[in-house]
């Protein structure tokens, strides 16, 4: 491992404009072991580029995205002179975009290909604003070391390929300067580039980290590390200093927007430890995410978390009593059309299990010809507008000091309870427009006493 290397990634409000990146620029420059920057799209850039992938667009509308995407570059150029080696790549990159921006999006090659530039042309802009600070800075593709398989918008990592590329790549420009590469984007075998999903920039810092033996990820965002509830919903959250790896890892996959799922991943599998804070205020504290917490392991609850937009699909067949086969046959169908499934509760004769359908998704989760083929052996009951609400924390019970949990959802209507699985979590389902009282109303009774 490279215990001196660290990498750090910075969002896309972090790059959103030039006093931005220069506030992420004085932080790299104050951290002589950060040798690896990954960059997201500067803010407001990647909606231009999503909205760009619909074919509907007509001609006036589609221009005016192109024009968003251009002016938020150029905001952030006009503060800067770029060298001659940057100047060179950004309007070769920016001439690449334009022609593929006024073309229909026709497969999800060239979804993830028009996906890219956000991240391709923030990273010209800050490694200039990195030189600017008087830090030794190469601009390096990504794609050349992230190898990842064929299926666009949503590709997995090879993570012998990326270490060895990264190895011999990669590692060797570390020793005397700072390399800025780009979040979210990879390629495959045959040198197409791939996505690895919306906020993918976090898992992509990761594994780069995992890579290179890095011994730390910094997560760069605007926030001073994760919370014990989303703040906009609950005033007194507040920030959580440590958590394990499983911790955080259900408080990302249960709606923790700071982080994302998959970052947890690479770092657990490395021993990486994962550092959360806000580059508005990097000195404002935040949050180490490590195997073993710094401080004092907390049983217990420790925060709330929501994720909206749930599907609950419900399968039920008189066949399934004490029958064998029947959710080997589900779920054979549902992993045939790549539909991710979070919660599982059965009875004798039914199953019922929660599925993510983000607006912001690249595709709708629940595709209409996989339910026909679940429908050809059972009745399909399919329910929208939950919200799946989730208890994070170590060795979660339902003992007496969650009994108080129990007197809280007395007051709400619960379609769906999980717990058992994993002593990292509780989680149940509930009509969307209940969820934020839901939440209000648990961090309130478990998380605020003694505040």
């Amino acid at each position: 491992m490279n215990q001196e290397f660290s990498v750090a990634k910075f969002g896309g409000t972090s790059v959103a404009d030039h006093q931005a990146m220069t506030r992420c620029a004085h932080i790299i420059a104050n951290d002589p072991q950060v040798r690896v920057v990954v960059v997201s799209a500067s803010a407001g850039v990647t909606n231009h580029l999503v909205a760009l992938c619909q074919s509907s667009l007509d001609d006036e509308t589609r221009q005016q995205h192109v024009d968003g995407v251009i002016a938020i570059q150029l905001n952030i150029l006009e503060y800067l002179s770029l060298d001659a080696d940057l100047a060179i790549g950004f309007e070769n990159t920016l001439n690449e975009f334009r022609a593929a921006a006024l073309k229909a999006v026709q497969t999800n090659a060239q979804r993830d290909e028009l996906l890219s530039f956000g991240e391709r042309l923030s990273s010209y802009l800050f490694t200039q604003v990195m030189r600017d600070q008087g830090v030794s800075t190469a601009r390096f593709d990504v794609r050349s070391v992230l190898k990842t398989d064929s299926q666009f918008s949503k590709a997995q990592p090879d993570i012998a390929q990326t270490r060895t590329r990264a190895q011999a790549e990669l590692v060797p420009l570390l020793s005397d300067q700072v390399v800025v590469t780009q979040g979210f984007i990879g390629s495959d075998e045959y040198g197409d580039t791939t996505t690895l999903g919306r906020g993918g920039s976090d898992y992509s810092a990761a594994l780069i980290a995992e890579a290179i033996g890095a011994k730390s990820v910094y997560i760069w965002t605007d926030v001073v590390g994760i919370f014990s509830t989303d703040p906009r919903v609950c005033e007194k959250a507040a920030p959580i200093a440590h958590l394990t790896f499983d911790e955080a890892a259900e408080m990302a996959t249960f709606g923790a927007k700071v982080l994302h799922p998959a970052t947890i991943l690479p770092a657990a599998r490395s021993s990486i430890g994962v550092f959360v804070g806000s580059s508005k205020d990097p000195q404002g504290g935040g949050t180490w995410i490590e195997k073993v917490p710094s401080g004092e392991l907390i049983a217990g609850v420790r925060a709330v978390t929501q994720r909206k937009n749930q599907i609950l699909l419900t399968l039920k067949s008189p066949e399934m009593l004490l029958a064998s086969g029947f959710l080997a046959r589900v779920f054979t169908i549902l992993s045939e059309y790549k539909i991710s499934v979070d919660l599982v509760t059965t009875s004798e004769i039914s199953v019922a299990v929660t599925l993510d359908n983000a607006p912001n998704a690249s595709r709708p989760e629940l595709d209409q010809e996989a339910l026909d083929r679940l429908g050809e052996f059972c009745h399909v009951t399919v329910e929208n507008n939950l919200a799946l609400v989730a208890l994070i924390g170590s060795e979660i019970q339902l003992r007496q000091s969650e009994l108080n949990l129990m007197q809280v959802l007395s007051n709400f209507d619960i379609r769906l309870i999980c717990h058992g699985a994993s002593k990292h979590n509780l989680c149940f389902l509930v009509d969307q427009s209940q969820s934020d009282e839901v939440v209000k109303a648990i961090h309130q009774q478990l998380l605020e006493q003694g505040q």
